[in-house]
């Protein structure tokens, strides 16, 4: 699949002595057994040169931590991404109604003070009953999260999945790319659609629910309540004509008990959608949003130190992104191995046989 990938650098001139594919095998098999940066790669490979070339030329050895950075930082980021996705389609099924949740993470560490140049904004898909990023594409702002979800929905697959997005993505011309894909919609609705979220708001204050549904958890020290009321449309909503096929609203009421303070908070979320479901159904779905946060960028963070790593140079930062969700991907579909992500990285690291197996070699 990544042998589709443009070669950036001149073949015919220079000293071209590493092959693109066997740069890549190099940096996912590193990172899956822990390596981050440069010169730990480049160390991996030192130390598992001749496990390695059973599975790649390697004819002039391991490339220096230098060599790596330079072709990894010069393959063209979309190009990348778009590998990854047209991967992903080929391992993954998605079943009926799963929740594929859209949201966007700033990498932190790729901000560069001496150009001035703004972090980059990634912006994910994530398949929640499934637990895999299914692709991605990168932008300067979160602004811009606008124009980069319709991109990201182009390259998805997506027909009977339930799409999730946070307030930013509550535009009409995303509502027609989801229900172009053949996809239903669920969206947050926050002030900067002020018309709507108002009508939003008067359809929950002056009429009664269809359904109604509670949802309690107790766990890591905290007791969160869930009550989801859908409503039909009211004439409080003006131009309710260019959401697409919309059917319902949707009001979550959110409380949360802190055990050892005693802390009470409480919120009202509201949403839009499509499908045709209960309560119960709503409930879970949107809760299931929130897997984007604490199953690929909280992990991201946690097990590959993401927002500390400081790739900057030319496509760094974007395509470090996209070889750590790869690793994620293989280590959360490796199953016989009945370990913790940063478990299995570790018994990658000592095992190249473990190794083998979560890249399916």
């Amino acid at each position: 699949m990544f042998s589709e990938i443009e070669e950036p650098r001149r073949k015919t001139k220079g000293n071209y002595r590493h092959e693109l594919t066997d740069i890549v095998l190099l940096v996912i098999s590193a990172v899956i057994s822990g390596a981050s940066e440069w010169e730990e790669i480049e160390m991996f490979g030192r130390s598992q040169q001749d496990w390695l070339s059973q599975y790649g030329s390697f004819s002039n050895g391991i490339p220096s931590h230098d060599t790596i950075n330079r072709v990894i930082s010069s393959i063209d980021p979309d190009q990348f991404s778009q590998c990854f996705s047209s991967w992903i389609n080929e391992i993954t099924s998605l079943s009926k109604g799963e929740v594929v949740a859209i949201d966007g993470k700033r990498l932190r560490g790729s901000y560069n003070n001496t150009t001035g140049a703004p972090a980059i904004h990634m912006v994910s898909a994530f398949a929640s009953e499934n637990g895999l990023c299914l692709g991605q594409v990168s932008t300067h702002e979160k602004s811009n999260e606008i124009t980069a979800i319709p991109e990201l929905l182009d390259n998805l697959t997506l027909h009977g999945c339930t799409v999730t997005i946070d307030a930013m993505g509550c535009q009409t011309a995303i509502v027609e790319k989801i229900r172009e894909k053949g996809a239903d919609y669920i969206l947050a609705v926050k002030g900067n659609q002020g018309a709507l979220e108002e009508g939003v708001k008067d359809t929950v204050r002056f009429n009664q629910p269809i359904d109604t549904s509670t949802n309690v958890d107790a766990d890591h020290g905290r007791i969160e309540t869930r009550i989801c009321n859908v409503y039909h449309l009211s004439d409080h909503l003006e131009n309710i004509e260019r959401w697409k096929d919309l059917k319902y609203i949707i009001e979550i009421q959110a409380e949360r008990l802190i055990k050892s303070t005693d802390q009470v908070t409480k919120e009202k979320r509201y949403y839009i959608t499509n499908k045709v479901a209960t309560a119960a159904s709503f409930n879970k779905d949107i809760r299931s949003h929130w897997s984007i946060e604490n199953n690929l960028h909280w992990v991201l963070d946690l097990t590959f130190g993401e927002d500390a790593s400081r790739k900057r140079q030319k496509f760094a930062a974007q395509n470090s992104n996209t070889i750590n969700k790869i690793a994620l991907t293989l280590l959360a579909n490796e199953k016989t191995l009945k370990a913790s992500k940063k478990c299995k990285r570790l018994a990658a690291a000592v095992n190249p046989e473990i190794s083998a197996k979560i890249l399916n070699l």
